[in-house]
């Protein structure tokens, strides 16, 4: 895959979500069911204590595993999260990370996608099981 056809997901993410216009997701690598961007937290993102919010990792991971399934099914389904379960191993300040998610099942109505965020070093920042239920896309918002 060209990171071209995997880069009109991530525009459209960032035009008509939230947290797309934050992240500034950036492709490096698609295989089935496994998904690697790079990402960046501003400093809108950080807590009193000048690390990244626990909340803003979560929400990050949130967005590169629900991309994974849309990108995926080629748009026609939408994850609704179920529950997302983060842990966070380690600070992580603002900057560049990068973002893994991988399927870890697919039903008919419900997956779970584990997502991961690695700081500039490579070391392990947090992990996070997202379960959705899965949706047909019935959004009029269908550029992708």
């Amino acid at each position: 895959m060209r990171d071209t056809d995997f880069q009109k997901y991530i525009d459209f993410h960032k035009n008509k979500g939230g947290t797309g216009k934050l992240f500034n997701f950036k492709f490096i690598k698609y295989a089935e069911g496994f998904l690697k961007l790079e990402g960046e937290f501003p400093i809108q993102t950080l807590n009193p204590n000048g690390t990244v919010q626990g909340g803003q990792m979560t929400s990050m991971l949130d967005d590169v595993t629900s991309l994974l399934l849309i990108y995926e099914s080629k748009a026609t389904i939408y994850p609704s999260s179920i529950n997302l379960h983060s842990h966070h191993h380690r600070p992580l300040f603002s900057g560049k990370v990068i973002a893994t998610a991988e399927i870890i099942t697919q039903g008919k109505n419900i997956a779970t996608i584990k997502g991961a965020l690695y700081n500039p070093e490579g070391k392990l920042v947090s992990t996070l099981m997202h379960t959705a239920f899965i949706t047909k896309n019935v959004s009029k918002r269908t550029e992708t």
